[in-house]
């Protein structure tokens, strides 16, 4: 006798009944304290309140869901919207003040920067003439929007993916001794040296890293210079202009390369940015809250949760080589997968760990950064986060006295996600519910 498999409304009907009306309520409202996460991680074990004399106030004893907190849309659309969230509040606080930064760093001297990567050979695009109408591709044809080929080498053959992927490896390399060059450069323009620098500026600054549809990353930043005291200070000299920041920008990303070790399978390579190089002014849009600020900083907190892009499918690290010819990627996006795959082999790339951040086609960063003075941490933001909910859980329990308030806690890990197709489903519908719109809007109220 061959048994059936329930269908999917058997499932859920199987789901419903084994939870029970109390039960059911206590899970969505556990779904509902992750934000709708789509793989939380499931604890098991107990937690009390209790007063320092050691009288239990409050206490629990079950299964509990931890948000899984994984910045890609991709992964995690939940998780994704509180991170591009809490970048959004990141990067406005560094322009406008707030969450700790001092409302004055709206008058210092800020730029938005774009440092892209160099062309290691033509790839199919959709240029346009002056006045926006399409012209035909170097290929010959004129691209929709929606054409798969877009971002891929017009000739597969010549396209030098051992350049693209070591380029990709050594960005963050590029980007730091950018910002030396540039520190440096704003002394030399100040007619002071590199190292007493400080006592006239500092230069902060919080990037993003975004995917091209080559498969290459470029970064955003807002740039920007205080005064010795950094934010908490007055502004820079008189002498550091918006207009000089710009200049230097560019002149500092021409003037910064990284040469890679010497090897005998590909050769030697000097790397350097893109000839795309962009610095624009911030200003203020309109006095209190401007909101061309608000939308940088949502436009750098809509690629702070993006992963590869347009490589779905490879949002985890390949285990093994194997594995890369059944990837659901473009033939382009293999080539540098299984380029990373080979040169992280070589011993000359071992301290790139390319294997590991093959999967990422060799970026090998994070895809947000900023520096220490730029603005509030991330830490500080989930800490207050957590704080708030905290005292929001007290006052549902009656608990008004947190001076003698201790929680225990004893939990351990039994799984991560959902334990069935039909739970998942309901965890998405709870989860649509909560979401208030979708990620790329995020605007001046985070």
């Amino acid at each position: 006798m061959v048994s059936r498999l329930a269908t999917e409304d058997e499932q859920l009907g199987h789901f419903l009944a084994s939870m029970g009306r109390d039960g059911l309520k206590r899970w969505r409202r556990q779904v509902a304290a992750t934000g709708g996460c789509a793989k939380p991680i499931r604890l098991a074990g107990s937690w009390s309140a209790q007063t320092s004399t050691g009288h239990t106030l409050a206490e629990y004893q079950g299964g509990v869901f931890v948000a899984c907190n994984n910045r890609r849309l991709t992964v995690c659309p939940s998780c994704a919207q509180v991170y591009a969230s809490d970048t959004f509040h990141l990067v406005r606080s560094g322009l406008t003040g707030g969450k700790g930064v001092p409302e004055s760093v709206a008058g210092h001297v800020r730029a938005f920067a774009t440092l892209t990567a160099p062309s290691f050979g033509p790839v199919h695009t959709q240029p346009a003439t002056r006045t926006g109408r399409p012209r035909p591709c170097a290929c010959g044809r004129v691209h929709s929007d929606y054409d798969a080929a877009l971002g891929q080498p017009i000739d597969p053959a010549g396209y030098d993916y051992v350049g693209a992927v070591l380029w990709q490896a050594h960005s963050t390399e590029l980007w730091r001794r950018f910002t030396i060059t540039l520190a440096r450069q704003l002394a030399g323009a100040l007619g002071v040296s590199a190292t007493k620098l400080g006592g006239f500026l500092r230069v902060s600054y919080a990037k993003v890293a975004e995917y091209q549809r080559r498969g290459l990353v470029h970064f955003h930043a807002v740039i920007r210079v205080d005064g010795p005291a950094g934010p908490d200070g007055p502004p820079p000299p008189d002498g550091v202009t918006v207009e000089l920041l710009c200049r230097l920008i560019r002149s500092a990303a021409g003037a910064v390369a990284v040469v890679t070790p010497e090897s005998d399978a590909v050769g030697v390579r000097t790397l350097r940015w893109g000839r795309q190089v962009d610095a624009e002014p911030i200003t203020a849009g309109s006095p209190g809250d401007p909101a061309g600020l608000a939308r940088v900083a949502g436009y750098i907190a809509k690629y702070a949760t993006k992963g590869t892009g347009a490589i779905s499918g490879v949002d985890r690290r390949i285990r093994h080589e194997a594995q890369i010819a059944n990837l659901e990627v473009s033939e382009h996006h293999r080539a540098m997968i299984a380029t990373a795959w080979r040169l992280g082999g070589l011993a000359e790339f071992a301290g790139l760990n390319l294997r590991r951040w093959a999967h990422m086609l060799g970026f090998r960063g994070h895809f947000l950064t900023k520096s220490r003075r730029y603005s509030v941490t991330f830490t500080t933001l989930r800490a207050a986060r957590a704080e708030h909910r905290q005292a929001q859980a007290l006052q549902r329990l009656g608990i008004a006295d947190h001076e003698d308030l201790v929680v225990v806690n004893d939990w351990r890990m039994v799984g991560v996600g959902y334990r069935s197709q039909a739970e998942r489903e309901l965890a998405e519908a709870v989860s649509a519910r909560l979401r208030p719109r979708p990620l790329g809007e995020v605007g001046a109220d985070g």
